[in-house]
């Protein structure tokens, strides 16, 4: 699908961040869009800056953890434009703070928007393109869809759900030999200047804030376009993201140490204090309109870890060391295994 001109893409999330984002570098490419989120007010704005750039969009206010709000998207989508070629399911929402002293209707919130918002967008997109032949559904994930972290256990365990359904999904498409017209791809990124984290619920006492380093969100919406184009099964975004899915793999529990370690210290020590709020879970805010939530520095630029490379820093060094050590682990068991032989 190199080319996007006239596609049909329905993206949830699209009044901010990563949607809003990637709304407009459809429209420059020509795609016609249907953009979805709860508030409408920014929808229409966004789908104005989508029109100035020559493309057809319209607007349907949405709460992805209804499943009728979802089946109604998808009959506008068909109902506009008689196909979908490209589905998005960006939405996402979190609370965070102590297991057991976040309400469990929050926990329950954010399973409902993020991994049931986004299983009700793949069952109906699954539909549409097993009816039309073809299709690319794409799946805004996190790095916590790999990995984990203290005081975001709801929002791990709908990021975890959302890779394994795209998974079982891809398994289904392959062996049934669709694999080469319908598309199940996982964008998984780390921690991003977004207005996310303004979005989120809170319980810890503290302001929430992302963990260093901050990446630019233009690099979450440049990889949610080129595997619309050319689809992809799974792209990790963020460079220490891509570090810790190596330490994880060599060294799981080293890394569950370093995140408890580095979000604790994170939240409880370098945050100012504020109050536990719902944030955006319930209820839409007019807080965190824009891509960006600025996180960045006055010039724009991504944010580097600490002295000397930091908590990254170290991870870096400790993932090199531990796929030297895996490598020569498996170099030698082959050894042994041929000379057993």
């Amino acid at each position: 699908m190199a080319n996007l001109r006239n596609k049909v893409v329905v993206l949830t999330g699209a009044s901010s961040g990563f949607g809003r984002g990637a709304a407009l570098k459809f429209a420059e490419r020509g795609a016609n869009l249907v953009l979805a989120a709860r508030r409408k007010d920014l929808l229409k704005e966004v789908a104005q800056q989508c029109k100035r750039r020559g493309a057809k969009a319209i607007v349907v206010e949405t709460d992805v953890s209804g499943l009728d709000e979802i089946e109604r998207l998808a009959e506008k989508a068909i109902s506009e434009f008689e196909r979908i070629d490209i589905w998005v399911n960006n939405a996402g929402v979190a609370t965070i703070g102590r297991f057991d002293d976040v309400p469990v209707e929050e926990h329950v919130q954010v399973i409902a928007t993020n991994l049931l918002g986004t299983l009700y967008g793949s069952h109906y997109a699954m539909k549409q393109f097993r009816e039309q032949g073809s299709g690319t559904l794409i799946n805004v994930g996190s790095y916590l869809s790999k990995g984990s972290s203290p005081y975001h256990a709801s929002y791990t365990a709908s990021k975890h759900g959302i890779r394994g359904l795209d998974t079982s999904i891809r398994q289904e498409l392959e062996a049934s030999g669709e694999d080469e017209q319908i598309h199940v791809c996982t964008i998984m990124p780390t921690s991003m200047d977004t207005p996310f984290f303004q979005h989120a619920a809170q319980h810890t006492g503290h302001r929430v804030r992302p963990i260093d380093p901050v990446y630019d969100p233009q690099l979450v919406i440049d990889a949610i376009i080129r595997v619309a184009m050319k689809p992809e099964p799974e792209v990790m975004v963020g460079r220490s993201a891509k570090m810790a899915s190596v330490l994880g793999k060599f060294a799981p529990m080293l890394l569950e140490r370093k995140m408890a370690s580095k979000t604790h210290k994170n939240i409880y020590t370098k945050a100012s204090r504020e109050a536990s709020n719902e944030g955006a879970l319930f209820e839409p805010t007019d807080e965190g309109e824009g891509i960006r939530g600025g996180w960045l520095d006055e010039e724009g630029n991504v944010q580097e870890p600490e002295k000397n490379g930091g908590h990254w820093g170290t991870i870096a060094a400790l993932a090199g060391s531990a796929a030297i050590v895996g490598l020569a682990l498996s170099r030698r068991k082959q050894i042994q295994e041929k000379l057993a032989a």
